[in-house]
């Protein structure tokens, strides 16, 4: 068995604050042993002191600046039960016997004389004396009171700019330090390869510059070089940053890691600092890896909106980080990871050859690597054992590997709110429809004209979509306000990799049959089509002037592949062609409006139908449509995908 390393003693901290404890307490202490005093329970008012006065059993009485007068009892008298108190010992076991046992307030100095004096000439034998006291350490450091708060301040606020001198992340005298965490074989890093699911084609890649940094002679002895760097590109909750864990968890050399933010400071020449700062420390403790996080933050394409001068700061970091990237020599052994959702705004100098020489793209899981990520998420949770993974998988088409380690989180959560004690099946429905659709608002207020219309809407949508060969079918349809809307419709889409000219002209068409079914049911249109309105103009828009599927404008794109256009501020085509446009796109929609009413109007008694069993029950299932439709005639042998389509009843009330 492998030996345990030994974890490093931790090294205790002394504050400084403790010290300053200290030297408060030290004064403290000294003006109160400077003010000899009595304690609170032998204070007494002045008509106490002049009985005790008359009964003659008064000593000596020593006025202290002229205000507090300290009293000693005489001996014969202190043996006495009510004098017990004042002849008490004190913490240190010392007893009291010879006084002051006394003291009270004088009040008027010159009236409590007279009474002394009276008392005198009555026969009453005691002495009274006056006496000024001065508290030299508590004078002192009155004196010097200012002066220690103006250190005390400039200390604090020295040790804030610096960033309380813990980490190279300060403020003033650090502002110039790299901010990367520093993980190496000593770091509790425990995510590894085995935790990253599916990505095969990535791992493959970003393993073998892990396996370049192990053993280097196994690529140098052929010739090869070490490559400068790799740039992971994909959508958001694909797995980039896990992949850069797993790097650092599986690379046995020191690995630094931040983001592209940290780079970004108010203070010119910050960020270009900060770039030396990292590469310098990632030599000195080379072969290491540099992960950069979001690199888009400082490598967007330079002389773009530069009008001001404003970005100036950001193109001097980028530049300082071309340079040390190009800069360092092949023996270094330094590799520099990077992570973006938005490799389009790079800037092209930094995505040449030599610079970040492979671009690994890490895309949406398909339907056997979401089965995968599912078994990595699933191992924590405690699951019915008949629960198929393969099912779950064909149940989140379009899903990112964070989707689905939130629906497996949210899974847990729903059973657990159920009091279950395994997470089954319809848990996992539940957490899908919950985080695609939203949460359920049964109590929200809805009129019955609102919840009539909102059935018919949602029942045209579910009839087009069941009437077009590729259009996607429908799996549920509920009329309960659900998340930001107030009805919703799931849908079984097909995973293309490719799109026909029909099969976006069909779903434009279901997409259409909401605001279809309001025009013929009730002969007036609402705004709660909005979405449906947005989506169907993104895509005609995108038919046209994207994908080159129009015949009047032809097989012609201006999208802009890799957001560095050099177009500026004027659009790539002429008034004349953006005139063409915007007419073919209103085409495009109009027609397949007039096509989703000329649907709707052949079953227009199955729609009403339809939409009186969504108004009953709330909610339908594809059952329900087969038993009012029948069985769709194109239908393959399909497998159950969910996929949501939100109607706009919600975001319509709001822009309404």
């Amino acid at each position: 068995m492998a030996k345990k390393e030994k974890t490093p003693n931790k090294k205790t901290n002394f504050s400084s604050y403790w010290l300053y404890g200290l030297i408060a307490v030290f004064f403290i202490s000294m003006s109160l042993f400077n003010n000899s005093g009595v304690s609170n329970d032998q204070r007494i008012n002045i008509s106490t002191f002049e009985r005790f006065l008359n009964d003659d059993e008064v000593e000596r009485i020593l006025v202290i600046n002229k205000s507090l007068a300290q009293v000693t009892i005489k001996g014969d008298a202190l043996q006495t039960s009510k004098h017990k108190k004042a002849r008490s010992t004190d913490f240190l076991g010392r007893s009291n016997s010879g006084g002051p046992h006394y003291e009270f307030e004088v009040g008027n100095l010159e009236i409590f004389q007279t009474k002394l004096e009276e008392a005198k000439r009555n026969g009453i034998a005691f002495d009274y004396d006056f006496k000024t006291v001065e508290n030299r350490w508590l004078d002192v450091m009155l004196s010097f009171l200012p002066l220690i708060l103006i250190i005390g301040v400039w200390i604090f606020l020295m040790r804030r700019m610096s960033g309380g001198g813990a980490s190279g992340g300060g403020q003033i005298f650090n502002i110039g330090k790299s901010k990367a965490k520093l993980f190496d074989e000593k770091s509790n890093v425990k995510i590894t390869f085995k935790d990253v699911a599916g990505l095969e084609g990535a791992k493959e890649e970003v393993q073998e510059i892990v396996d370049f940094l192990k053993n280097p002679k196994k690529y140098t002895v052929l010739g090869g070089k070490i490559p400068k760097g790799a740039l992971l590109v994909g959508p958001p909750g694909t797995g980039k940053t896990l992949l850069a864990k797993a790097v650092a968890g599986e690379a046995k050399v020191p690995f630094f890691s931040l983001s592209g933010s940290d780079f970004v400071e108010m203070f010119v020449g910050v960020g270009a600092s900060r770039v030396r700062d990292l590469f310098k420390q990632a030599k000195d403790k080379s072969p290491a890896i540099i992960f950069i996080d979001e690199i888009d933050a400082i490598g967007r394409a330079r002389g773009k909106n530069n009008m001001t001068g404003s970005n100036d700061e950001r193109e001097n970091t980028l530049n300082q980080l071309l340079t040390e990237m190009d800069g360092f020599g092949t023996d270094t052994n330094v590799i520099v990871l990077a992570a973006t959702n938005r490799s389009d705004v790079l800037d092209k100098a930094l995505m040449r050859a030599g610079r970040f020489d492979r671009q690994i793209y890490v895309d949406l899981p398909d339907l056997r690597e979401r089965e995968e990520i599912f078994k990595v998420h699933l191992r924590p949770l405690k699951v019915d054992t008949k629960l198929d993974t393969s099912f779950l998988a064909k149940q989140t088409p379009g899903f990112s590997g964070a989707d689905i380690a939130n629906v497996c989180n949210e899974s847990a959560l729903i059973a657990a709110r159920k009091n279950k004690k395994k997470v089954n099946r319809q848990d996992f429905l539940d957490a899908v429809d919950r985080i695609i659709g939203g949460l359920e608002k049964k109590n929200k207020i809805i009129t019955p004209s609102e919840k009539k219309t909102i059935a018919f809407h949602e029942a045209g949508h579910a009839t087009v979509s069941w009437m077009l060969k590729h259009a996607a079918p429908l799996v549920k349809v509920t009329i309960v306000p659900r998340g930001q809307s107030l009805g919703a419709a799931w849908y079984l889409p097909e995973e293309r990799q490719i799109v026909r000219t029909e099969q976006m002209l069909d779903e434009m068409c279901a997409t259409l049959g909401g605001r279809a079914a309001e025009q013929i049911i009730f002969g007036k249109i609402s705004t709660g089509a909005l979405s449906d309105l947005v989506k169907v103009t993104r895509q005609a828009r995108a038919m046209v002037t994207v994908y080159g599927l129009n015949d009047k404008i032809g097989n012609i794109t201006y999208y802009d592949n890799n957001g560095q256009s050099e177009f500026g501020f004027t659009k790539p085509y002429s008034e004349e062609t953006a005139k063409q446009i915007d007419e073919e796109i209103s085409k495009i929609v109009e027609r397949e409006y007039k096509r989703a009413l000329s649907l709707l109007r052949k079953h227009k008694k199955k729609l009403s139908e339809l939409a009186e069993h969504l108004l009953e029950k709330e909610v339908i299932f594809k059952d329900d449509l087969v038993s009012i439709f029948g069985k769709r005639p194109f239908e393959k042998e399909e497998t159950v995908e969910e996929k949501v389509k939100t109607s706009p009843t919600k975001k319509a009330v709001k822009s309404a």
